[in-house]
């Protein structure tokens, strides 16, 4: 099921990945006498625990929500979100969306500064493609309520990250996502016709096989905070789930952010592509080197955006030894993958925990102007960044491959779309150019919006659909006790993967320590199911503990079984082994769907076998 296309081109190998051949494929057993209701759904409508649309949207970022609002002209939507709404990687994002608004600055120089800190792995269609529509996107938001920084001029100030050849980031201030994440949020509860399901979380995508395609028909979630299992059946379902920073021990991702989308498309039969290049964002704030240690463990790292180095702030050692000059001659204005391995070089070398970041010799005011988020955090443990050099580390940023998706978001899986950090689309290659990913999913959700009214309005909903699959059950008959058990013997397990990922499947990577990982991460699942099983567990059985952990679980093994088959270094995947670039691997990696898996994080869970 693992393989690289041998042509890089799109027009010859992306529309083969969307038409992957399934007919080795298990055949669903789903009635053929169905009753069918053609047309838009009027209002949401529920019959028990099953809730029927026209658009399924799974997560409440900058993806999901900028599609719903979209499609919310033409049908009803349920906008599925794991926690609160705001809580996302968007609302975590600072430092801004890079878009071509200065007229010094070209399309032309946004695309090769892509390709280049993709490491010329990028697919050109889809670096054109948003590139040319991200100020268009821009325009949007602002015309929707949202607040960017403006100059003394009246425009809007454009900041400069590292990769950049010209100043194009547009911020407000440190806290771009959360200020895009307010504005469409208010939007999305003014719109009748889009309903938000908090705390519901997705456990599965709903499938059937039509032939030689796999058809996605809507998704079966649980409700956190009541135990119960509610089915969404929708004739078009988006994927804007986020990435899957918790795979390892820290990140800068929330704590929502454990690949399920990832992991329930590829239950699904769905394309995967490029999941070796995990982005660790260089600098993350360490705590270790605060003058007052936090008291309690964040779940979460807390990011320091690139923009402080693009604004002139620069890397020392504990020595105060300026360090980056000797690794790029673009010194902190390297790509992120150059300095996140540079800064791990420093540590190892030296033996120490973190470095330092200095931004005090600019004025007092511009620092606060511009970093106010981020003074703010630091003061709260005794560091003052207009004089003293904020601790830093690198940790696990941003996921560049994904579910493959073709230029408008669809997927292998017919009905199912993909945007964000959920998605492949072949704009970041090996690498992501800083505050590319917000621009990607505004115009990928954009994109996939004509496609997704055109099938919902060739599909019809089924009432007796809900029947179709096996449900799943919340594991209330397990009893508080066991279920306790099971859920602290879960958590620990949980630790173990991320702390084998963070140890051999890192910044810097080898053939014997990707191997030792995978090996030892089959053991630890299978290990980890057997105990769930002892204990009473079922395979048709869900829960939030249970379900993040199997999708940690599948996303960790894409990353290695990706990270072996690259026999060379290219941007975010550098091994010892295979130490240079290689022309002729110039490929993506992709994972093609299998029946092969045996796991139960493997399998849907309607596809379980029944012990």
């Amino acid at each position: 099921h693992f393989l690289i296309p041998q042509k890089r081109e799109r027009s010859s190998w992306i529309s083969k990945l969307l038409q992957v051949n399934r007919s080795n494929y298990s055949q669903c057993q789903v009635k053929t006498n169905r009753k069918s209701h053609r047309g838009t759904i009027k209002s949401c409508q529920r019959e028990g625990s099953t809730r029927y649309f026209d658009f399924a949207v799974i997560g409440s970022g900058i993806a999901g929500l900028r599609y719903a609002l979209e499609v919310a002209k033409h049908g009803t939507v349920a906008v599925i979100t794991k926690a609160e709404p705001h809580e996302s990687n968007t609302n975590y994002a600072q430092g801004g969306v890079s878009a071509v608004l200065c007229p010094k600055d070209s399309v032309e120089s946004h695309m090769q500064d892509t390709i280049v800190a993709g490491a010329y792995l990028c697919d050109e269609e889809t670096v054109r493609v948003v590139c040319t529509e991200g100020p268009e996107r821009i325009r949007e938001l602002i015309a929707m309520g949202a607040s960017f920084d403006h100059g003394e001029d009246g425009n809007l100030h454009l900041a400069r990250e590292g990769g950049h050849s010209h100043r194009r980031i547009v911020h407000a201030a440190d806290m771009t996502g959360r200020e895009i994440g307010r504005a469409l949020l208010e939007a999305v509860v003014k719109d009748p016709n889009i309903y938000v399901f908090q705390h519901h979380f997705a456990i599965d995508l709903l499938t059937t096989q039509d032939g030689s395609d796999i058809v996605c028909h809507g998704i079966d979630t649980i409700n956190t905070e009541t135990q119960e299992v509610i089915r969404f059946i929708s004739k078009v379902t988006l994927l804007a789930s986020g990435g899957a920073g918790h795979i390892y021990p820290s990140t800068t991702n929330p704590p929502v952010a454990t690949g399920d989308g990832m992991a329930m498309a590829h239950r699904a039969q769905a394309v995967i592509s490029n999941m070796e290049f995990v982005q660790f964002h260089p600098t993350a704030l360490a705590d270790e080197g605060l003058p007052i240690r936090p008291s309690n463990a964040r779940e979460n790292a807390f990011l320091i955006t690139e923009a402080v180095r693009g604004d002139g702030g620069i890397l020392y050692n504990l020595d105060m030894e300026r360090f980056m000059p000797s690794y790029d001659e673009r010194a902190e204005l390297a790509p992120r993958d150059v300095v996140a391995r540079s800064i791990d070089d420093q540590l190892k070398k030296r033996g120490e925990e973190y470095v330092l970041l200095d931004i005090s010799h600019k004025p007092t005011e511009k620092i606060l102007s511009h970093f106010p988020n981020i003074a703010a955090e630091c003061l709260r443990y005794g560091l003052d960044i207009t004089q003293q050099p904020i601790p830093v580390v690198p940790a696990a940023h941003y996921m560049c491959g994904g579910v493959r998706a073709g230029l408008e978001g669809e997927t292998n899986v017919r009905g199912l779309y993909v945007a964000g950090e959920v998605a492949c689309t072949g704009l970041h290659g090996a690498n992501r150019l800083a505050s590319n990913s917000l621009a990607e999913a505004l115009v990928f959700a954009r994109r996939a919006v004509q496609p997704s009214i055109d099938h919902m309005n060739i599909s019809k909903i089924d009432h007796s659909a809900s029947s179709w699959w096996a449900r799943p059950v919340a594991p209330l008959l397990l009893g508080d006790t066991v279920l306790n058990k099971v859920i602290h013997r879960t958590r620990e397990v949980r630790k173990e993967l991320q702390s084998i990922m963070w140890e051999y499947v890192g910044i810097v990577r080898s053939t014997s320590r990707l191997t030792l990982a995978e090996t030892r991460i089959i053991e630890l699942e299978l290990k980890w199911e057997r105990y769930l099983f002892q204990h009473g567990w079922e395979p048709t059985m869900v829960g939030l503990e249970a379900c993040e952990m199997r999708n940690l679980f599948c996303c960790a093994k894409l990353v290695v079984s990706s990270a072996l088959s690259r026999h060379e270094s290219r941007g975010l995947h550098y091994t010892i082994d295979f130490p240079h670039v290689e022309e002729s691997k110039r490929l993506p990696t992709v994972i093609f769907p299998s029946q092969l898996n045996s796991s139960w994080s493997s399998r849907q869970l309607h596809k379980q076998q029944i012990c």
